[in-house]
């Protein structure tokens, strides 16, 4: 099968080439910027058409939640028009797209994990073009799959497990936001789950995929800075209201991930064992 990946050079992108090798029986075909704009409509379709792409995996967006917020039109055009376009390119080919989306497509007012029957009601920018992405991307591909994750993090580029491992080096004190609750996810438990249905088949829809397990950003920072061997940083609890940011973000966003346990016969692993394979990867680095 021919596969087409966007965002290759971002954080899922490099865990999916990582796992290329082990799918030889696929012919991949990784993308960025550089080897393909995704805002650019003839240049999808005519990629889609010369490569004989049968499925894409779009792990491109617009990711900086707060700067969205005054970045509107770019954000728009990376969320929800290009992942169209990559869409309907595909779906003339008769093909598969696999859409990762978001948690932040809630507005967190619920107190029990988030199934993907719940109605999103995103509260910012970022959020808001995820689902118009989402939408978009299932009325113009009958064989979309939309997996909606949270809290992505891995040993590339920046995130917040790398920012905290920094900072706990660097600062005698840090206040961390409490009373935000969710679930951490490694983008390498991510890319095998996309690697699993590609396997097994694509099944359209809406899926939702983390790690197991409940956390706030407070305790999920006192972990990583306790599997990191950091010591001489106090880290304190602060509440949202005194972190004020452009984007509102949801209080509580915990993914519910029966349907795709059940669907594909999958085990997902605990948070924290995750969380130790990528800080001991990257403190080997």
């Amino acid at each position: 099968m021919n596969i087409l990946i966007t965002g290759c050079n971002g954080q899922l992108g490099r865990e999916m080439q990582r796992l290329q090798a082990a799918h030889p029986e696929h012919k991949w075909v990784n993308t960025d910027v550089a080897e393909l704009d995704i805002t650019n409509k003839a240049a999808i379709e005519r990629l889609v058409e010369e490569r004989e792409i049968e499925g894409i995996v779009n792990c491109a967006a617009y990711t900086a939640v707060d700067k969205a917020e005054s970045d509107k039109e770019l954000c728009r055009m990376l969320n929800a028009v290009a992942p169209a376009y990559l869409a309907e390119a595909v779906e003339k080919r008769g093909g598969w797209m696999i859409q990762v989306s978001t948690d932040y497509v809630f507005d967190g007012t619920k107190h029990t994990p988030y199934l993907e029957t719940d109605t999103p009601v995103p509260t910012g920018v970022y959020g808001s073009t995820k689902l118009e992405g989402e939408i978009a991307v299932s009325k113009e591909c009958r064989k979309a799959m939309i997996i909606r994750t949270a809290w992505l993090y891995s040993v590339h580029g920046n995130n917040f497990v790398k920012t905290m491992m920094r900072l706990g080096k660097e600062k005698e004190r840090l206040g961390v936001i409490f009373d935000q609750i969710g679930t951490p996810t490694a983008a390498r438990d991510l890319a095998e789950v996309i690697m699993t249905a590609i396997d097994k088949g694509v099944v359209p829809g809406v899926f939702h995929f983390s790690n197991e397990g409940v956390i706030s950003w407070y305790d999920f920072t006192k972990a990583i800075h306790r599997i990191a061997g950091i010591t001489g940083c106090h880290v304190l609890p602060i509440h949202t209201a005194e972190y004020p940011t452009p984007a509102k973000r949801p209080a509580y966003s915990v993914l519910d991930k029966t349907k795709i346990k059940q669907t594909y016969g999958i085990e997902v692993p605990y948070w924290e064992e995750s969380l130790k394979t990528c800080i001991g990867e990257l403190s080997e680095g």
